[in-house]
């Protein structure tokens, strides 16, 4: 993040802030308050290890994935009210066969069809 422009780097921290003004708001779709809890520590600890992980990045094109990775994610997050990534929904590897050119294709098409907001969740998980 060191070659960021000050306005990225006021977007980035303006996302930064507002996850954790979320998370000190969020309330479970259950209703439970240990479910609450459960999940008010999932955001923060997702946001910590995301923030941290790509706080080296200094491509303009890989900051502005990442803001709209934040961005995608925050907004599923609360128009569900869950604050995981929601799945995507492909057949697993449904007609491949096991080598060859197939499942290469198969794979290839499963990673550009992986969603902006769970680009990084793969790797973190």
């Amino acid at each position: 993040m060191n070659s960021m422009t000050p306005v990225t780097r006021q977007e980035v921290l303006g996302l930064y802030r507002k996850i954790f003004r979320i998370a000190k708001k969020w309330q479970s779709a259950s209703g439970q308050i240990e479910e609450t809890i459960k999940e008010k520590e999932y955001i923060i600890n997702e946001a910590q290890t995301l923030f941290r992980k790509n706080k080296n990045v200094t491509d303009p094109k890989l900051i502005k994935q990442c803001i709209d990775e934040c961005e995608a994610r925050i907004e599923i997050g609360l128009h569900y009210n869950i604050p995981y990534p929601r799945p995507i929904h492909l057949p697993p590897m449904g007609l491949a066969h096991k080598q060859g050119r197939m499942l290469r294709h198969q794979e290839k098409l499963r990673k550009i069809s992986k969603p902006i907001y769970l680009k990084s969740h793969d790797e973190v998980s």
